[in-house]
């Protein structure tokens, strides 16, 4: 492929003043974007170090760094890299990797490479806008800041005389960038360096700087709002936003299988032939991890046998009943004590018996999130629904706002937090005012109106946005004072609490440009897909993929015969994709938006390679599969796809 490397190291005749004005230097190489990606280190660094070390220089360490002019990541990497009695630190990267460190060190900065003739794209921007990013400024007398980016005059010779209290005249919100040149420069000894310069002239046919700066603002801002990265799809939900909720009609067979959490699946308490009723345990849960399983129908049990599973992509137990169509409850359907006689021990029995796991999709046993044997500050409840197309969360705000409340309550309670947030996107304006109205004379719980962006509702991102802390690699929720539960989750510990109804049911959206009829329904787990397709008008189009869950996060199904599941928000349908992925090329988009802070392309890489080791030391088990670097990946590669098998690769690996 064509190589867009935007810049080459310095030859020794352009180095050696800066040499020699410096001694204990510390080196840091870019490994350059928008090229073919190899999983080897540019050696741009080694050549410089040699070059140095031939005048006489002593080199106190170096480092190389993938998208050096990603600030965040690049400071975690860098973080107490550079040694004690370093005096000088020598970039080679393009412009804005200069700045970058420029920026975040307080030691004199320069620039060891030139830019080639470069007009292209920058990962940093996530956009298709064009930047020279050309590094052939003043950057290496002005300290690391450009005066033709950071002055609204873009000024070369000094300060226009108009600030005010260090503000540009042009722009008062905007600090002077010749002042924090100067001042840059006091502070390292080096105010003589400006003066000795010649006045370089700018070629004003190029490209709009400020246009470029500003457009890049408003792109960072975005992405850096309440967490690191993410993304914002094309939303969708206006197909069924506006859809009332419907009771979807009886089935006349469910399957239910008994693996819908984490965990170890549940074992049968049932027999063939066995007449069961709804709300009735038919499957114990089998460890600390696991969950009950309960019967959504009364009728017979025709079946205990492996049956297709939606989301492990093979076959499960399950028990198949046929309904007899009279709904009869089972005795041990009925309600608890209220809420202020149950103390938080008979709520954790409650919601564990009642077979409650996370309904978000993540589908872990409520009853030992309950536990968390830490002090917790707050409750957040994941109301964001931040997937495309998905409504489910959102009618369930609206038509069970005092059951959320409940359930809220309820959780609160158990684990003695003393607040309680429901978090809501903006996109969803009528649930915000409604929960506003409803908890206004509740003093400890609180609405919380996000920013739209995917994955808001991600454990940690919620608890980054609404908190501001950060859950430490490989901790939980609790280890930051947080118990995070789903909008439906907490609804259903509300029916277990008051009317004694076990997780049997749970409200679906069923949508897509490939439905014909969309719509937001109440189903029973163990319901057929394939009988809910064909009730909301069937598949228009041939071409079609069918996802259970979100187009994000779901997964696609080959077989539309699987049952609906506790954790099944969404049944959609959308045209297939065809794109042919193509080799990665460097652009750096998937680290810009992966929300763990990550590097995606890497574990695209190393799983070609079969590189498991590799996978497992660029922290690929931190991932939360979330494909914000594939949505956004400009070569179509599959990457969680790839992550996954590295993941099962490194489980393998482990025994």
């Amino acid at each position: 492929m064509e190589n867009y490397t935007k810049y080459k190291l310095k030859g020794i005749d352009e180095l050696k003043p800066y040499l020699d004005g410096t001694d204990n230097i510390f080196v840091i190489a870019c490994n350059k974007c928008f090229k073919e990606f190899v999983t080897v280190d540019e050696p741009d660094c080694d050549e410089f170090v040699k070059l140095a070390t031939e005048q006489g220089k002593t080199i106190t360490g170096s480092a190389r760094v993938d998208f050096l002019c990603n600030k965040v990541q690049t400071e975690k990497k860098l973080q107490e890299l550079i040694p004690e009695g370093t005096e000088s630190v020598f970039v080679i990267s393009c412009g804005l990797g200069i700045q970058t460190i420029a920026d975040m060190v307080k030691l004199p900065v320069f620039a060891a490479s030139n830019t080639l003739n470069y007009h292209g794209n920058h990962g940093m921007a996530l956009t298709k806008k064009k930047c020279e990013a050309c590094a052939q400024c003043y950057l290496n007398i002005t300290g690391g800041i450009c005066p033709v980016v950071d002055c609204s005059k873009s000024l070369l010779n000094g300060q226009c005389g108009g600030a005010k209290n260090g503000k540009c005249e042009v722009d008062p919100n905007k600090d002077c960038a010749w002042e924090k040149i100067n001042q840059r420069l006091a502070g390292q000894n080096r105010v003589g360096e400006l003066t000795a310069q010649p006045v370089m002239l700018r070629d004003y046919s190029k490209v709009n700087h400020k246009f470029i700066q500003e457009y890049v603002k408003e792109i960072r801002e975005k992405r850096f709002d309440g967490y690191y990265g993410g993304v914002h799809p094309c939303e969708r939900k206006e197909m069924s936003e506006h859809l009332a909720l419907q009771r979807f009609p009886e089935p006349e067979v469910v399957v239910i299988p008994l693996s819908q959490h984490s965990g170890a699946p549940a074992k049968p308490i049932v027999q063939v032939g066995d007449t069961v009723k709804v709300g009735q345990k038919i499957g114990e849960a089998a460890a600390f991890i696991s969950g009950n399983i309960h019967s959504s129908v009364s009728g017979t049990v025709i079946a205990i046998e492996d049956r297709m599973h939606p989301t492990r992509g093979g076959l499960a137990q399950a028990v198949v009943i046929k309904s007899d169509g009279k709904n009869e409850l089972h005795e041990s359907v009925k309600p608890h004590k209220s809420l202020d006689e149950l103390t938080a021990d008979e709520i954790v029995e409650i919601v564990k018996e009642s077979g409650i796991v996370g309904m978000g999709g993540a589908g872990f046993p409520t009853s030992v999130k309950l536990k968390p044997g830490k002090p917790i500050d707050a409750v957040l409840l994941n109301g964001c629904e931040c997937e495309p197309m998905l409504t489910a969360d959102h009618r369930v705000l609206l038509e069970f706002a005092d059951d959320v409340i409940f359930g809220l309550k309820a959780v609160m309670k158990t684990v003695s937090a003393p607040k309680g947030v429901i978090v809501i996107e903006d996109n969803k304006p009528d649930a915000v005012e409604l929960l506003q109205a409803k908890t206004a004379d509740i003093p400890d719980i609180e609405v919380c109106v996000a920013r739209t962006k995917y994955p808001q509702g991600a454990e940690k991102m919620l608890i980054k946005r609404v908190m501001g802390r950060q859950v430490p690699r490989g901790g939980l929720p609790a280890d930051v004072g947080a118990v995070v539960s789903n909008i439906s989750t907490v609804k259903a510990i509300s029916d277990a609490i008051q009317k004694g109804l076990p997780l049997i049911e749970r409200v679906v959206t069923v949508t897509g440009e490939r439905i014909k009829n969309p719509g937001n329904y109440i189903i029973k787990v163990g319901t057929n897909v394939k009988d809910i397709v064909d009730y909301c008008g069937g598949i228009t189009g041939s071409d079609v993929t069918v996802k259970m869950g979100g187009p994000m996060m779901g997964f696609a199904q080959a077989d539309l015969n699987v049952p609906v599941l506790k954790g099944s928000n969404g049944i959609i349908a959308f045209d297939t994709d065809h794109s042919t992925p193509v080799s990665c090329i460097k652009c750096g988009r998937c680290a810009d938006v992966c929300p763990m802070e990550l590097s995606p392309l890497y574990f695209a890489k190393y799983a070609d390679e079969e590189n498991w080791q590799g996978m497992l030391d660029k922290n690929v088990r931190d991932c939360i599969e979330c494909r914000c670097c594939e949505y956004i990946c400009s070569s179509k590669i599959p990457l969680v796809t790839k992550i996954k098998a590295g993941k099962k690769a490194i489980q393998e690996m482990k025994k």
